[in-house]
């Protein structure tokens, strides 16, 4: 009968996993050490004392374990150096060298140090290792950890910076022995190469004997396959197959010859519990697996030692770190490194928040190796506030799986809301609002996309269903919307009749299919390039899934890949992807990356008046990246330059970091703890003051090159020559037509007619007294008295309109110049407001003008005139906020032809400050001013 004493149960627990793990165990008084390549003797004598347990491989001492009972567990570093003490005791009968090999043990929890390595440091290991194991380290000179020492500086041919970066932190980590690294790198920034490249340096230079690239889905696993088999080292001209042979585990059946394996992990969790499994249970992503009754934990696998793998790489490691699957990972002792675009705090937590990489979206976004993203959002009412079905009515209803209609009566009132839609209630009404929506605001987002004809070209779209009996009612209604074939849209889940794979190509590489819906199925690892449009009609309560969702559309594509992937109306790189939000997904759940666009309305001009003009808010400054990103990808190198000299030697992606960095919550904590540190014993209320002021110096240095207005207008300029805007909203009409002579005359008699009410009208129209009177009285005119005027002109003389009589005027005017052959400068662009134009033609009909033109013309060249006498002097020279709100005014009095004081209560003055502000920049000297503008720029 076993003694039942806590140290008892230890041994005996200890006795269980040497004998799985290969050793045989004897008594002291039995020994007989050519009875197993492994021996464990217990008890045996040595100068310090009995030692619980000592370990000889081929006959010769190598270790030892110190047994300790469980609960001691907790305490295990405090017996470290007892076990050491026996490790470098002299055996007895032995004059024997220390033993390189210590455990510590409760049975439960078993720690392990490698006298052999360079600092040697006690890690905890799921059991004890194979005596074949020992056998080869003692034979080894250097162990794992030795040569980690040993691995070259980097060579950086062909590798991004974020690679570089990546890399070099990593092998640093290895180098300081750390267990456990995290690689943050967005989606589409070369995990799997970067993942590849220190694998195939870990194997060359550390001598590691086998590595796991351990992956949660099976698409992954195939696609880590192909990118192995294709890279190329560039030490060698040989592929990383060729020197290291790579296996993709299919089966339970484990290959001893090969350096690198690839596994899912439900895979692996199913070999190291001696099951065989389903392939279907790798497509699944790991936590979306159910579990129905409480799992069978992993036991030792003899076919499969701890030690078999030296290092494990867990692509998508924020799925694969948490309940039955972390088994897996805390089995092997092995070197974790975790590689994720997406990941959260437990993620951090697991990976001891050892951080070698934190290559996230927005850096990847400014270094140009993925494109930003602009939201739209589509909200209908049932979707949001949902609808009812009263008692009575005869509704359609259809099976789930057969999708078989029946008729029924409803038997009572049913309320549904807007999450209950597509799962428990269909409505295609909604389906069909949404579609359509998408299908009229497509031209708008991509005007470019238009082919000879007059055609719109659909960009690739990829929209996520709830459900396969959604994504179904979706192509249809997909199809019948757009008014296309079958080939127009299909479906990629794993219930699709057709080859999911086939259908995943022809999307990434052809024309057709142009929209393609799933449900799960490419939310991770799957690169396809041309895609523009990710429409989102399924919510998503997991953050990092949400992000992986996203990582689809990021992906860069040049003008040649998207034309050759089936795009060839495209006419520029691909710099942006957009998302069409019609579940709100974006309000229901926080990304970790940000919508860069943040005022996708807002025209670049205004952007930068803005910031001009001292708004610092996230929102411009963001948004102003964003546009400055994509111009990045189309203007050529000389435009570069251009812009570079401007800036003060700044290219584009240094302003955008700059932009982004005053924003960045990283930045500001560092910028916090910094000022905590220097600030300690202080007010919590003096160091928040502190790190404020820090934190707007930071905000000022990255809009500082802004304060240049030609760098601003350069921008404005550059950018208009990339963007042509087709006019889908105005629809043209013949305005004018006939032979040259009889348009003449027809416009001599509008021209007339108007003259004619004028002078008929100059004592009853407040408006015309002015403009009769003396100039400086124009000064008085108001914005109600010109539309007063206006109305009583289209109601007295109806065909008298102002585009009508501007068109007049310019063809009498241009008849008379042919007809002198004088040559003037060409005319103003006619004004887009009819109040605008009125006064411009009554200029010219009451001579206050030579020529026509437009009136806003007027103030600018008034304004122009007045700022020049203004400036005549230095020391009258106006600052540049000052100018800005006297270019402000300018603006206002163009389109609204008075400026009061109570008019700083609207936009855009109410934006800036207002009056108050007004006031501050130019003192008592406020009202003179505005008067003055008043009366120079109506001049």
């Amino acid at each position: 009968m076993t003694n039942q004493n806590p140290e008892q149960i230890a041994r005996d627990e200890i006795d269980k996993q040497l004998l799985a793990c290969g050793w045989v165990i004897q008594n002291k008084s039995q020994i007989n050490l050519a009875a197993n390549i492994g021996v464990a003797v217990r008890e045996y004598q040595t100068n310090v004392g009995p030692a619980d347990y000592v370990l000889f491989v081929n006959q010769t001492p190598v270790g030892v374990i110190e047994a300790k009972r469980s609960e001691l567990g907790q305490s295990l570093s405090m017996v470290e150096e007892q076990g050491e003490d026996y490790a470098k005791a002299k055996l007895k009968y032995l004059n024997n060298d220390p033993l390189p090999f210590v455990y510590i043990s409760t049975g439960d929890i078993t720690k392990f140090t490698n006298y052999k390595d360079p600092k040697p440091r006690a890690r905890e290991v799921f059991t004890f290792h194979r005596p074949e194991t020992l056998a080869s380290w003692i034979k080894n000179e250097k162990t794992l950890r030795a040569g980690l020492l040993d691995i070259p500086q980097l060579p950086i041919d062909g590798l991004r910076d974020c690679q570089i970066d990546t890399i070099t932190e990593l092998e640093k980590s290895f180098k300081d022995f750390r267990p456990k690294s995290l690689v943050q790198m967005a989606t589409g920034s070369g995990k799997t190469f970067t993942a590849i490249t220190f694998i195939y340096r870990l194997l060359k230079f550390a001598k590691a004997k086998r590595i796991l690239f351990l992956v949660d889905t099976k698409n992954l696993g195939e696609q880590a396959e192909q990118e192995f088999m294709a890279y190329l080292p560039n030490d060698s001209n040989s592929k990383f197959t060729e020197l290291h042979p790579v296996t993709r585990l299919k089966s339970s059946f484990i290959p001893q010859d090969n350096q690198v394996y690839i596994s899912t992990i439900q895979r692996m969790y199913s070999i190291l519990k001696g099951n065989e499994m389903d392939e279907s249970a790798e497509e699944l992503n790991p936590y979306e697996y159910v579990q129905t009754k409480e799992p069978l934990p992993v036991v030792y696998n003899e076919k499969i030692p701890i030690e078999f793998f030296d290092f494990i790489v867990i692509d998508e490691c924020h799925r694969s770190i948490y309940n039955l699957w972390r088994q897996v990972l805390d089995y092997f002792d092995a070197f974790q490194v975790g590689l994720t675009a997406t990941p959260d705090n437990r993620t951090f937590m697991y990976f001891n928040q050892n951080v070698v990489s934190d290559y996230g979206y927005e850096k990847a976004v400014v270094d140009g190796v993925l494109v930003p993203y602009n939201v739209f959002t589509i909200e209908t009412k049932i979707s949001k506030e949902g609808a009812a079905i009263g008692v009575g009515e005869q509704v359609d209803k259809r099976e789930r799986l057969t999708r078989k209609k029946f008729w029924e009566t409803v038997d009572e009132d049913i309320a549904y809301s807007g999450r209950q839609l597509d799962k428990d209630i269909v409505n295609p009404s909604t389906i069909r609002t949404i579609v359509k929506a998408v299908r009229d605001n497509l031209p708008n987002m991509f005007p470019d996309r238009f082919d000879e004809h007059g055609n719109f070209e659909v960009p690739k779209m990829l929209i996520f269903a709830k459900s396969d009996s959604h994504a179904e009612d979706i192509i249809d209604i997909v199809r019948e919307e757009f008014g296309e074939e079958n080939k127009f849209c299909k479906k990629i889940t794993y219930q699709s009749t057709e080859d999911p794979k086939s259908i995943l190509s022809q999307f990434r590489n052809e024309y057709y299919p142009r929209v393609a819906v799933t449900v799960d199925m490419i939310a991770t690892g799957t690169d396809i390039r041309p895609l523009e449009v990710l429409l989102f009609m399924r919510d998503v309560k997991s953050k990092s899934y949400y992000e992986q969702m996203k990582g689809r559309g990021t992906r860069t594509c040049t003008l040649e890949e998207l034309r050759k992937t089936g795009t060839p109306t495209a006419k520029f790189n691909k710099d942006h992807f957009v998302i069409i939000d019609a579940i709100g997904v974006e309000k229901s759940q926080k990304t970790d990356s940000r919508p860069l666009e943040k005022a996708p309305g807002v025209a670049l001009k205004d952007v930068l008046g803005n910031i001009a003009m001292g708004n610092r808010s996230e929102e411009m400054l963001t948004t102003l990246a964003n546009r400055l990103i994509r111009l990045d990808r189309q203007i050529n190198p000389k435009e570069k330059e251009k812009f570079a000299e401007l800036a003060n030697g700044l290219e584009i992606k240094q302003v955008v970091q700059k932009l982004l960095q005053a924003y960045d919550p990283d930045v500001r904590e560092q910028l916090a703890i910094s000022c905590q540190q220097k600030m300690l014993g202080q007010a919590p209320a003096v160091i928040e003051q502190a790190i404020e002021t820090e934190h707007r110096a930071i905000i000022e240095q990255a809009v500082a090159v802004l304060h240049n207005p030609d760098l601003r207008n350069y921008i404005i300029d550059v950018r208009k020559k990339y963007d042509q805007i087709i006019d889908t909203l105005n629809i043209d009409e013949v305005t004018n037509m006939g032979w040259v002579k009889d348009v003449t005359e027809q416009a001599q008699s509008i021209v007339t007619a108007f003259e004619t009410w004028v002078a008929n009208n100059q004592d009853e129209a407040l408006a015309l007294q002015i403009f009769y009177d003396e100039p400086y009285r124009r000064r008085e005119l108001t914005y109600k008295m010109i539309r007063d005027l206006y109305e009583k002109l289209v109601l007295e003389q109806p065909t008298l309109n102002a585009p009508k009589l501007w068109d007049a005027y310019a063809e009498l005017e241009d008849n008379q110049d042919k007809d002198k052959f004088v040559k003037r400068m060409p005319r103003t662009e006619k004004p887009k407001q009819d109040l605008v134009l009125l006064v411009s033609v009554i200029r010219k009909a009451l001579k206050i003008d030579e020529y026509l033109t437009a009136y806003d013309k007027t103030v600018d060249r008034n304004f122009q005139e007045w700022i020049f006498k203004k400036n005549a002097g230095q020391h009258n020279t106006y600052t540049e906020e000052q100018m800005q709100w006297l270019r402000m005014i300018k603006d206002y009095i163009a389109n609204s032809f008075h400026l009061d004081t109570e008019d700083f209560e609207l936009n855009p003055f109410n934006a800036y400050g207002g009056l108050g502000k007004f006031y501050q920049l130019f003192g008592n000297q406020y009202i003179e001013i505005i008067e003055e503008l008043n009366e120079v720029l109506a001049a």
